[in-house]
């Protein structure tokens, strides 16, 4: 089996679960400041979705850690593949909330007036930058697992 820096079991796994779990909460954080976050739907879908990434990251940065603490276990084929079916959608998933919330942001910024003041409308603006980097290291991450992938099930 191959040894690929960043799949599922190793110490950069861990590090890029550990960015996951920052980049994620950082948005949701962002995100939830203001009580008016769930007038559109795209604030909500991205609220969703790091929700979402959150805890999936969390579990597997416990299962990275456990592993690079008893040396590397192998993985099993049927692990692995959820491990990266899960990335997979994931990834997509805070890819769409991180560019629909962009797009919103922007375009309440170029209404102006009531609809978002600049210091919400800036949260808005630095959740949407969290989800994605939180995508980035997500798909980094997915893209590692699957180079594994079918040196498992040989």
């Amino acid at each position: 089996m191959e040894n690929v820096p960043g799949s599922f079991g190793t110490s950069a796994s861990f590090a890029l679960r550990f960015g996951q779990i920052v980049f994620s909460s950082a948005s949701l954080l962002f995100m939830c400041f203001d009580y008016g976050f769930y007038d559109y739907t795209a604030f909500c879908y991205l609220v969703t979705v790091m929700g979402l990434v959150t805890p999936w990251s969390m579990t597997l940065a416990l299962f990275d850690a456990y592993s690079v603490l008893v040396k590397r276990l192998p993985p099993q084929a049927r692990v692995l593949s959820i491990v990266v079916s899960g990335d997979f959608v994931l990834s997509f998933l805070s890819l769409g909330g991180a560019c629909a919330v962009a797009s919103v942001t922007e375009l309440l910024l170029e209404a102006g007036g009531p609809f978002c003041r600049k210091k919400l409308c800036s949260r808005y603006q630095l959740s949407a930058a969290m989800a994605f980097l939180s995508w980035f290291l997500s798909f980094v991450s997915t893209i590692f697992n699957l180079w594994i992938l079918p040196s498992a099930y040989s």
